[in-house]
């Protein structure tokens, strides 16, 4: 067998390790259901929450970089937080797996997407019935949020103004440009602005973030570093540790997010506000 194919029988015993570790938790909860809620799903059960651990599927235009979410609380026993444990451990070694595949054999990708799917009898036959192919690869490594312990309250809130800003020198912001249609005259024109500015001004390549949900967490008592709070994303249902199968307190934030920009631009926002390379998305820092 070669190297590669070593890596992708790995990748397929990982795999169905995920899902073999996700069928249990979701089995003790169905025998051991502790409270839950659910943003988009007025009476969330042990169904509901099967199929959003199981869902590593892309739907028909869905863009490959986005990821859907099943913002959610659930209230968890000791043996299920045990269960949680077990799965994150499990997408951790499928993540680790599939970072050497990508780095070693990139060319596997498209096909263990076609593979993967069909090696689980109960995943093929959702497949076939939902009419679903092509494996989202980050939907199936992304952790399962989990409280550090016992919660006071909850306060859930959309965040929608994040972004990555990566730094660009002048001759990479010119290499990106000439990959693009050089002779096209919106590109000559952001080359000869390009050409404009010293070649040791540090610029900016800025891209925006998909809104995401992000937690609040309160604790009943302080942690060992002396944290009373915590603040963390969260894409899938927060486990919460909750002897009594009850939930702590917690809001109920707006089913989507607002399209409109509400939190105030920062005082010491380094960046100019006009774009200078739109069609890298690269703006010049202020100067001072």
């Amino acid at each position: 067998m070669k190297p590669a194919y070593r890596l992708l029988a790995e990748l397929e015993a990982a795999f169905d390790e995920v899902i073999e570790r996700i069928e249990a938790l979701a089995a003790h909860y169905r025998e051991h259901c502790g409270a839950a809620w659910a943003l988009h799903n007025a009476t969330p059960s042990a169904d509901w929450l099967r199929a959003a651990l199981l869902d590593f599927w892309y739907q028909d235009g869905q863009d490959g970089r986005a990821t859907r979410t099943y913002v959610g609380l659930v209230a968890a026993d000791e043996h299920l937080l045990d269960h949680v444990a077990s799965v994150n451990a499990a997408k951790a070694d499928f993540a680790a797996i599939l970072a050497r595949i990508r780095h070693e054999a990139a060319a596997l990708i498209p096909e263990l997407k076609a593979v993967l799917p069909f090696r689980h009898p109960a995943l093929h036959t959702h497949l076939r019935g939902q009419g679903l192919a092509r494996l989202h690869l980050k939907q199936c490594w992304r952790a399962l949020p989990l409280a550090d312990a016992p919660l006071s309250r909850v306060r859930l809130a959309w965040y929608s103004s994040g972004r990555s800003i990566k730094k660009l020198s002048v001759r990479d912001a010119e290499k990106k440009l000439l990959a693009l249609d050089h002779e096209a005259p919106h590109v000559r024109i952001q080359l000869r602005r390009l050409a404009g500015i010293p070649d040791s001004e540090p610029l900016a390549q800025v891209q925006k973030q998909a809104p995401l949900m992000r937690a609040n967490l309160f604790f009943r008592e302080p942690l060992v570093d002396g944290r009373l709070r915590r603040a963390m994303n969260v894409a899938l249902p927060l486990f919460i540790p909750s002897p009594d199968g009850r939930l702590p307190d917690h809001n109920t934030p707006p089913p989507f997010p607002n399209d409109k920009r509400t939190r105030a631009k920062r005082s010491d926002e380094r960046l100019e506000d006009e774009v200078f390379l739109p069609s890298l998305r690269v703006y010049r820092y202020k100067r001072p």
